[in-house]
């Protein structure tokens, strides 16, 4: 198979190349060069943000692909532009979005067919995060058609290479030990996705023909928050003392939930069913399989660690991560935990 990458040095992209590569198949990729590529690539150097960006792919001789994956998440425009230039060099098209393209709030167990944002649309410059991926969408359909597109509409990504600062964070707070505001309860189910995961449905996406837009995350319920924290102490190998708070205790201190506390948001809320909510059997039955959390969380551990203990972050990103001064304060404030670092409190 022949597939070209657009992008591709950086977490869901790399994940993608690394996977084809492992697979065999001839991969090229088209970016900025401001990272270095996978070793095994043919790579071509544009900016989908300038005038002629994508020159490269247009030369003649550059041949033609079998899909096209692509990762953008900010003016529809950019997709736009490379959807229609690759429309007859490309058998498929696949497109990472994300299920923010739902119209707020999706009640749980939403699946493909729930409403999505309004005002988005294939000739847009940015506008926020949820209709430039909605407008994404609608260049990649307006070019490829439902059948030959694959709306890859992803949740929650973990994983090595990180560059979001989610699980990074957990790990390294982790790391430094002692009383960590572990915010509770410690059952909340969470749902979200391996990136070599998502790599692989992708791929197998391609390579069975898939068309149209999937939810894509593991199972409700796949891990917990308590299952994910407590693989963070087992994989940094730390002192750290998990002290389980109470949601009430956590947003009384005005703490924000996803932010500040990356991946956790308190439970019966409509963040969290929009977040660890979806409905995913449509993935599930095309093939996705989703590892355990240890293994995601030790391995995003080994690669942090091989690249001196700092996760790069994309700067159209915001920071993640709680201030010590104010995981201190609420430490010192919460009621005694006694057992409820055991139990879900």
């Amino acid at each position: 198979m022949r597939l070209l990458v657009l992008g591709g040095t950086e977490f869901a992209g790399r994940a993608v190349v690394e996977a084809a590569l492992g697979r065999g198949w001839d991969v090229t990729v088209l970016n900025r060069g401001r990272q270095s590529p996978v070793p095994g690539v043919r790579s071509l150097r544009g900016d989908r943000t300038a005038p002629g960006g994508l020159a490269a792919l247009a030369r003649p001789g550059e041949g033609d692909w079998d899909a096209v994956v692509d990762t953008w998440s900010a003016a529809p425009r950019a997709v736009r532009e490379a959807a229609r230039l690759l429309r007859d060099r490309a058998r498929r098209y696949v497109y990472v979005s994300s299920c923010s393209v739902y119209a707020w709030a999706p009640p749980a167990g939403y699946a493909e067919d729930a409403p999505v944002v309004e005002g988005a649309g294939p000739d847009a410059g940015q506008i926020d995060y949820a209709r430039d991926k909605r407008g994404g969408e609608l260049a990649v359909l307006d070019a490829f058609g439902e059948r030959d597109s694959v709306l890859v509409r992803s949740g929650l990504i973990l994983g090595p290479y990180e560059n979001v600062g989610r699980l990074p964070w957990w790990l390294t707070r982790i790391a430094r030990g002692g009383p960590v505001l572990a915010p509770g309860p410690r059952g909340l189910p969470l749902q979200y996705v391996d990136v070599r995961d998502l790599a692989e449905w992708i791929l197998g996406a391609v390579g069975n023909g898939l068309g149209g837009p999937y939810n894509l995350m593991s199972r409700q319920g796949h891990t917990t928050m308590g299952e994910l924290l407590e693989a963070c102490v087992r994989a940094t190998g730390s002192d750290a003392e998990l002290r389980w708070t109470a949601p009430e205790i956590v947003l009384d201190a005005g703490i924000e939930p996803w932010t500040e506390l990356p991946v956790w948001v308190p439970p019966g809320t409509d963040l969290h069913d929009a977040l660890h909510a979806a409905d995913v059997s449509r993935a599930l039955a095309a093939g996705l399989v989703c590892r355990p959390v240890e293994e995601t969380v030790a391995d995003t551990w080994s690669w942090l660690t091989s690249i001196g203990g700092t996760a790069p972050v994309r700067p159209d990103r915001t920071r993640k991560g709680l201030d010590p001064e104010v995981e201190a304060r609420v430490l010192a404030a919460a009621p005694d935990p006694g057992g409820v670092s055991g139990t879900t409190p």
